[in-house]
């Protein structure tokens, strides 16, 4: 009888053919049809379009108009998209996150209401809240699932309706958000394909700078905090842009060390939308041109839960199977944090 010993390495790469990893097999993205410009914004609050997108980088952001709709409605069209794309039958799904600050409803879960309306009745589903960082702290919970072998299709949405706690007087907040949502579809993948790596970080010292002042447990909805614009958007530009800039770059360059991926070996980064600058900052600390850095903040805006995979959704005709993507995203808490992972389709 013959028996052949392996090498090492060998050994090594054959585990790593068997290793499952959690790929992205589909994306799709839904933003409203109401447009609101830098010139209607003028008209609004003491701004210009000059300043506006020499600061932010944005031209204008989708709004969600019309009673009765919230991120869910948003949530609901990119995931029945995506199955109607990808011909997936919905009852398949095995569970779905929905990434998002802006829930329908305290309770129910907005994930809840996105599987009861797409049919995917056998899926459990939760939602998960990060803030700006939202999208991948989801996508990486979700593929500790696909990597078990426990789920084989898993659904994340990443969806706010930023516009339902922005104060449209206040310049320094109604300027940069926007209304929008993507979808992703996670399956197993053993060829080499799909979620690497990522590094996930928090610091609640960040809450002061970055924070909804009124409606949860520790200040309920009152007249009071009504009349005082406690229930929209509070923040600290200068202290955010400092540590978005400190943290999600050094998020970005950190996985690339982790996994020996030098500016050559990085195909493109995807970051999250909430500042040209702070992009450029990030690109710049990963030594990338600007030709590998994806932006359409100038479209629509920073959509938070959204911002990732809407770009991700932008883009898809780029990627080719094999790619080395980095994502990268801070969000309020402080979160922060980012993810390599293989292009594999």
């Amino acid at each position: 009888m013959y028996f052949k010993f392996l090498s090492k390495l060998e050994f090594f790469l054959l585990n790593m053919e068997k290793k499952i990893r959690a790929a992205i097999t589909a994306i799709q993205g839904y933003v409203p049809d109401y447009i609101l410009t830098n010139a209607e914004l003028e008209r609004m609050v003491d701004t210009t379009d000059e300043w506006i997108v020499s600061r932010t980088g944005i031209k204008e952001r989708r709004l969600l108009k019309g009673e009765n709709m919230g991120t869910s409605f948003m949530g609901i069209k990119a995931a029945q998209q995506l199955l109607e794309k990808t011909s997936t039958d919905p009852l398949e799904i095995d569970l779905l996150i929905c990434a998002t600050v802006t829930p329908d409803f305290v309770f129910p879960a907005t994930a809840n209401l996105i599987a009861h309306a797409i049919g995917a009745n056998n899926a459990f589903n939760y939602d998960l809240q990060a803030a700006c960082s939202g999208f991948l702290y989801a996508l990486v919970t979700a593929s500790q699932f696909i990597e078990t072998g426990k789920y084989k299709k898993i659904l994340v949405v990443g969806a706010d309706k930023m516009s339902s706690i922005i104060d449209y007087t206040d310049r320094s907040t109604c300027i940069i958000f926007g209304d929008g949502a993507g979808a992703i579809l996670l399956e197993p993948n053993t060829e080499g394909n799909g979620v690497i790596d990522s590094v996930l970080r928090s610091d609640g010292a960040g809450q002061e700078h970055l924070y909804m002042k009124a409606g949860g447990s520790r200040k309920p909805p009152s007249i009071e905090s009504i009349a005082n614009k406690e229930h929209f958007v509070t923040q600290d530009g200068a202290a955010v842009y400092k540590s978005a800039v400190k943290y999600m770059s050094e998020a970005a360059a950190e996985i690339m060390q982790r996994n020996n991926l030098s500016a050559d070996d990085v195909a493109y980064l995807v970051p999250h939308q909430a500042n040209k600058r702070i992009i450029e900052a990030t690109a710049n600390r990963m030594g990338i041109g600007a030709d590998k850095v994806l932006i359409n903040i100038q479209r629509y805006g920073n959509t938070t839960s959204g911002t990732i995979p809407l770009c991700m959704w932008d883009n898809e005709a780029k990627f080719k199977k094999g790619d080395n993507l980095v994502l990268a995203a801070f969000g309020g808490g402080f979160t922060w944090g980012s993810v390599f992972l293989k292009w594999a389709y």
